[in-house]
Order: C-alpha cells, then sequence, then structure tokens
C-alpha cells in the first residue's frame, strides 16, 4: 500500500477515541477477541496487511498505466530538479526557458495524481470496512510488544506503543503492558514494512531506478 495514502488515512480517522461512546476505551480491538495470543495475534494483523497489500497492487496494475505513469514522473522530476538547479546558479536565462513549461508541468502532475487517485476510490472503502469492523473483533486492543517506546511524535493522538501512566491504570487497555503495540499500530508498521517488497514483486513500485 502507498505510504501517502496510510499516512493520508491514519490522518482522516481518530484511533485513540471512544468514538463508539462506552467506558473511554480504545476504539480498535476487543476485551475478547476471536484471536488470542500475542504471537498468533502478530503475525495474523502482518497477514491482513500482507493481503490488503495485494489488493492494492492488484488494483493499482489493472487501473494505472504503469509505463505511463513513470513516465509522467521521470519527466517531472527531470524539469523540477533542472528548474532548482538553474535557480541555485542564479540563471535567469535558464530559469525563464523552464518556467515556459510550468503550466504543461502542473497539468501532467495534476494527471498523474489522478491516475494515483482512481484506485484509491476503490480500496479506501474495503480498508475502512476491515480496519473498522474486522480487525477489532478479531484482536484484542494491543497486539505485539516493542521493547522500546515508538512514541516519537509529540501528543497522544499518535501514540503507536502503550506508555508506562497507561499501563499503570486498571482496567485500562494498556494496564500491566508497558510498550506494547496497539492494534492498528502493529498493522501500520507491518503493511509499511510489506508495501514496498509487494509493489516491486508487482511491479507497482513509485520507485523510478
Amino acid at each position: 500500500m502507498d505510504l501517502n495514502f496510510i499516512l493520508l488515512f491514519l490522518d482522516s480517522i481518530p484511533l485513540q477515541f471512544d468514538i463508539f461512546g462506552g467506558d473511554g476505551r480504545q476504539a480498535l480491538g476487543s476485551d475478547d477477541p476471536i484471536i488470542k495470543g500475542l504471537i498468533l495475534s502478530m503475525f495474523a494483523v502482518t497477514g491482513f496487511g500482507i493481503l490488503l497489500n495485494i489488493f492494492n497492487a492488484g488494483v493499482r496494475k489493472k487501473m494505472v498505466d504503469q509505463t505511463k505513469l513513470k513516465r509522467i514522473m521521470k519527466e517531472t522530476r527531470a524539469w523540477q530538479k533542472a528548474r532548482m538547479a538553474a535557480m541555485r546558479a542564479k540563471d535567469t536565462a535558464k530559469a525563464a526557458e523552464l518556467g515556459k513549461k510550468s503550466a504543461y508541468m502542473n497539468k501532467m502532475s495534476m494527471e498523474m495524481m489522478q491516475m494515483n487517485m482512481r484506485p484509491m476510490m476503490i480500496t479506501f472503502v474495503p480498508l475502512i470496512l476491515i480496519f473498522y469492523l474486522v480487525l477489532p473483533q478479531l484482536f484484542s486492543y494491543t497486539v505485539a510488544l516493542s521493547p522500546i517506546p515508538l512514541n516519537v511524535i509529540p501528543g497522544e493522538f499518535f501514540q503507536l506503543t502503550c506508555t508506562a501512566e497507561h499501563a499503570a491504570i486498571e482496567g485500562d487497555p494498556c494496564f500491566g503492558q508497558e510498550n506494547s503495540l496497539y492494534l492498528w499500530a502493529w498493522y501500520f508498521l507491518s503493511s509499511i514494512a510489506f508495501s514496498g517488497i509487494i509493489m516491486k514483486l508487482t511491479k507497482t513500485s513509485m520507485d523510478l531506478s
């Protein structure tokens, strides 16, 4: 799955708030999950991430002309690189010449964005349904254990692991499980870990090398 799409998805939905009502516990995960056990949960959530990556890559391969997309990407990046080089060198003549192609390059960038958005229109709905309706019923709130805290972003919205404060609160999903990874966090990390490999194998990678 495209990293930018994952980040956009995570930024657009609440992950650790009481969105369904109740006692304020995290929205994702179950008190009495169908799949129990840390090791089994880790591999099962990773499997969901891999399957959804394969689904996304298949849709992308079917709907997007990869040859055209890479040609546009290569052309726009070369133009941007040349323009930046001319501006740094204060070559006004070269910069002006390249500036004449701005409208064309903007059109190419818009076309590239539309090509990337088309498969997302299909993959987004199943992702939402699985992420919110299927995974929380199958797994507990935390499904993996980290040796160190992974909460590198300030604030409480984007916490990947349970903090010491939450681990000390009886009744909290993190109780007694400091540095455990939340269900969504393990899915997020495992999905990113395999996305590049799957995109390479299916030849849907955005890498021009």
